[in-house]
């Protein structure tokens, strides 16, 4: 094989770009993550002997409701992100990488959906 059909070989396989897109969206919601899970774990700490009533005008505050929302939503995007990286570094079978793609997906969507819908008919 000669040094030109290698490089060409070589520039074939080469990524797609869409690497580097999937690691930078991994790092900002991991950075918008940070403060606020740390808000979310105190949050939750400090209304452990409240009552459930006090628990849902808690959630009900507009502020509290839109961190709420935000978290969810990055959350489950951040999980959905990281289950991606995991099914296409260890799934070698493209038809059972394909289906637990669209699997996680619908997962994480729906899961998502269902945290925000939540906090909204609180606080609406």
């Amino acid at each position: 094989m000669s040094l030109e059909q290698s490089l060409a070989r070589a520039k074939s396989m080469e990524a797609s770009g869409e690497g580097s897109h999937h690691w930078w969206r991994q790092r900002i919601s991991a950075l918008v993550l940070v403060p606020m899970t740390a808000w979310f774990l105190f949050s939750v700490v400090g209304r452990l002997d409240d009552t459930h009533r006090a628990v849902l005008d808690w959630i009900a505050e507009p502020v509290t409701a839109l961190c709420l929302v935000v978290y969810s939503i990055f959350m489950f995007y951040h999980a959905q992100l990281g289950i991606q990286v995991v099914v296409e570094d260890y799934v070698h079978s493209r038809s059972a990488r394909t289906a637990l793609m669209l699997l996680s997906k619908t997962t994480f969507l729906a899961c998502g959906a269902l945290a925000v819908f939540s906090v909204l008919r609180i606080a609406l």
